[in-house]
């Protein structure tokens, strides 16, 4: 399998609003950058994302889907089944609230496929990935509108 996505889902590359998913769209989560199993996604600040209007702070919900998406975008990247997975469990620790201002990226690994279940590890930061906003560990179900059992040839790649 390539570095690269297939062209026939070019909302998934480098530079694209996630357009399908309408959450992800109303929050202009951008598509920064797309390895095999990686992702780097990233939410411009924007007032009406202020979850506390007297500290400017983003609200911990964008982080949730800014981190739930990422990972989904790096399970799809492993798996090419973009559009055929679902999240099954995403746990989220915050270190810190996010700096006013500023945009929020996210980075998500899968790193493990199996069968029926992929497992993703991310964080959300603003420029260091080493001083994160927060981390995550996520399990996302493989082939959601494909045939029962079918999802994903052993190995872990299709």
């Amino acid at each position: 399998m390539s570095n690269d996505l297939p062209s026939t889902v070019p909302e998934h590359r480098p530079g694209f609003v996630l357009s399908g998913v309408p959450h992800a769209a109303a929050i202009q989560l951008t598509i920064m950058e797309v390895k095999a199993g990686e992702a780097v996604c990233k939410v411009p600040y924007a007032e009406h994302l202020v979850g506390n209007p007297d500290t400017g702070v983003i609200h911990g919900g964008v982080i949730t889907s800014l981190l739930d998406n990422t990972c989904g975008v790096a399970v799809g990247s492993k798996t090419q089944l973009m559009g055929h997975i679902a999240t099954l469990d995403l746990r989220i620790d915050y270190m810190k609230p996010a700096k006013p201002g500023e945009d929020i990226l996210a980075f998500a690994e899968c790193y493990k496929v199996t069968k029926n279940i992929a497992f993703v590890r991310g964080l959300a930061y603003h420029a260091d990935r080493n001083d994160p906003i927060a981390t995550c560990a996520a399990a996302f179900m493989l082939g959601t509108k494909a045939q029962k059992g079918a999802n994903v040839a052993s190995g872990g790649t299709p």
